[in-house]
């Protein structure tokens, strides 16, 4: 796509898209204020020295685990409550899932972003609720969903009266407990008008592969990033990251470790710089 005409959004009062890279990234799960806050502050740091836009993502609840025993966060109350706090004293965007549309309205006073989990993506009234609130809708396309029928999902946003939008790929469903990302469907997400997203470690994962939790595997991320980038389509990368990802309580074999993260989104970057 022409860089020149690539859509744009308003996140927290910066332009995000039109061919520059922007940047989410965060645990899967707020686990404890600390450890949020630990993660944001390293997470703001690597942005900053690569001169990347970051939202830091954290989610304070997970309704959609495979278990019913299984951890889901921190709780609205108090999840809210850190989200609200890393954005004002470390001064970064914040994005966070909303699962009820009775959730959205207080979200929206924590977070900049709502985003509207894969598996909700065609839930009319969830939209609507998070459109109306006027934060950024950040709505990622259902597994089971052709990136072309995005488009109706971003015009439930834009009758609503909400143009920022963006749509972020998160593999499709393939066969028993496998996701593959469908390179090919980027510039049919781009043709929605919205700034596209790619989520890197979500698309690893493998849903319900680990008796009664989903597994995944980090190791294959840094690739499908770059090839991502390299389609000229992707205009924010979402990735979930964290100090010890096989002790996290959601999404831990999919999720890259802190450490290592650096050297990934130089990997990255070195793909986009080519390419422009």
């Amino acid at each position: 796509m022409n860089q020149d005409k690539r859509p744009t959004a308003q996140v927290a009062g910066r332009t995000v898209g039109g061919g520059e890279l922007f940047l989410i990234a965060g645990p899967c799960v707020i686990e404890s204020r600390q450890l949020a806050f630990d993660i944001a502050g390293q997470l703001k740091d690597l942005a900053q020295a690569r001169d990347l836009f970051l939202v830091f993502k954290a989610s304070f609840d997970k309704a959609n685990r495979t278990s019913v025993g299984a951890g889901r966060g921190a709780g609205l109350e108090e999840g809210l409550s850190v989200l609200a706090d890393i954005r004002s004293q470390l001064e970064l965007p914040t994005l966070t899932d909303v699962h009820l549309p009775d959730q959205c309205a207080a979200a929206a006073e924590a977070v900049d972003v709502l985003q509207i989990p894969a598996f909700l993506c065609r839930q009319t009234d969830l939209l609507v609720a998070a459109a109306r609130t006027g934060r950024t809708v950040n709505v990622k396309k259902g597994q089971f969903l052709a990136p072309g029928d995005m488009r109706h999902v971003t015009n439930k946003c834009e009758e609503s009266g909400n143009a920022n939008v963006l749509v972020t790929e998160r593999g499709t469903t393939f066969g028993y407990g496998r996701l593959v990302v469908d390179m090919t469907g980027f510039r049919d997400l781009a043709a929605t008008g919205h700034p596209v997203v790619f989520d890197a470690t979500h698309s690893v994962q493998r849903p319900g592969a680990g008796d009664g939790r989903s597994m995944g595997d980090r190791t294959l991320v840094p690739a499908l990033a770059r090839a991502a980038v390299a389609t000229g389509e992707v205009d924010g990368l979402f990735f979930e990251t964290h100090p010890d990802p096989d002790s996290s309580p959601s999404d831990g074999p999919n999720m890259l470790r802190l450490d290592g993260f650096g050297d990934v989104l130089d990997s990255v970057l070195a793909v986009h710089r080519a390419l422009r």
